[in-house]
């Protein structure tokens, strides 16, 4: 994932991801933007992946994909 980090009209560095609606925060630094970021796709998709196991069929059969992606 490649995020957007940008300064903010506030002096604050803005973060998002683009691919990942949701996935925005901020930071003092480029540094603690970045920090907060990976920490914001993290929450999501664990939100995500807590959401889909309550609600999947109990038969349902989880695997792990790993997925490349070419920018």
């Amino acid at each position: 994932m490649i995020p957007a980090i940008y300064r903010g009209d506030d002096a604050w560095i803005m973060a998002q991801a683009p691919e990942l609606p949701g996935a925005v925060t901020q930071g003092r630094t480029m540094d603690e933007a970045r920090k907060m970021i990976k920490e914001a796709v993290e929450l999501l998709l664990e939100s995500y992946r807590e959401n889909a196991e309550r609600d999947a069929p109990g038969n349902t059969v989880w695997e792990t994909l790993a997925v490349d992606v070419v920018t």
